[in-house]
């Protein structure tokens, strides 16, 4: 794909993403050094830019995913730290079955489900992810596929899970109704995805393509709406809606990390992640325990 930006131009849109969101209630020091940064990066001087000032180029799913596999467990994660305490509190409270980890990549919640006594089966489209997800949970099942067109029986699961994924899709319900297919009557899917405000203001999860050069792969918006509107074609019943704020913690190493201060006002108290809980009625009307 030929869409690039540079490390630059996010550096500064959150610099004045911090003065637009606190310019009502900042002292002038904050003021001060957001000016003071904002100058510096315009001049290029006095902020070392952690690509170098080289562009960031887009990556399809498979390449960028492909590229990512040996580092995505390495590096600590907002997005995940503020995800896991709610999706592993909602499969702590379900039966167990049979799961999915629809888009696992390298098995985080393949892992979560198969210590929880599920029957686990993993799809990814990424070989690579697939083969570190294979030696983190030798228990569960792995199987190449998309999320459009997932390689399971109709509903041959009891439970659905996709973290994380969904976002890449240009449209949510082709996903969600592929979730539903695979699920039996009466049972449950947890879907988390970025939260539609992250991916409107900023969007893309930059990471390390090879020795040293940036990349990302595309998010898309969807707004709770369209999700709403996706779990309702496809006859499922939402139960739960939860939107886990920003903890503070910024990517090791990373750009924001140049920003510290302008990073952390930034996205104060703003939703990282979104997390739906929904059902697909059981056959005779009667809906399982949660």
């Amino acid at each position: 794909m030929d869409k690039e930006f540079r490390v630059r131009e996010l550096m500064l849109g959150i610099e004045g993403m911090a003065l637009l969101r606190h310019s009502l209630d900042a002292d002038e020091d904050f003021r001060k050094a957001r000016l003071e940064e904002i100058r510096a990066l315009v001049a290029g001087e006095g902020i070392a830019l952690p690509d170098g000032g080289v562009a960031v180029g887009e990556l399809d799913a498979a390449a960028g995913y492909a590229s990512w596999a040996a580092r995505y467990d390495s590096l600590p994660s907002a997005y995940i730290e503020v995800e896991e305490p709610v999706v592993h509190g909602l499969l702590d409270r379900g039966p167990v079955g049979t799961a999915l980890d629809a888009a696992c990549g390298t098995g985080r919640q393949s892992a979560a489900l198969a210590a929880r006594g599920h029957r686990t089966i993993g799809v990814d489209q990424s070989p690579e992810m697939l083969a570190r997800a294979g030696d983190k949970v030798p228990a569960a099942e792995f199987r190449r596929g998309h999320l459009e067109n997932l390689p399971l029986d109709d509903e041959s699961v009891d439970l659905a899970v996709c973290s994380l994924a969904l976002t890449h899709l240009p449209d949510v319900s082709r996903g969600i109704s592929e979730l539903a297919r695979v699920v039996r009557p009466g049972g449950r899917i947890i879907v988390s995805d970025l939260h539609p405000f992250v991916v409107s203001v900023q969007g893309q999860c930059v990471f390390v393509d090879g020795e040293d050069q940036l990349a990302f792969v595309r998010n898309h918006v969807h707004l709770p709406g369209r999700y709403l509107d996706a779990f309702h074609s496809a006859g499922l019943t939402v139960r739960e809606c939860h939107e886990p704020v920003f903890n503070g913690r910024l990517a090791p190493g990373g750009y924001e990390e140049a920003i510290a201060d302008a990073a952390r006002a930034a996205w104060k108290d703003l939703p990282l992640v979104i997390v739906w809980a929904v059902e697909k009625p059981a056959a005779n009307g009667q809906e399982r325990a949660v």
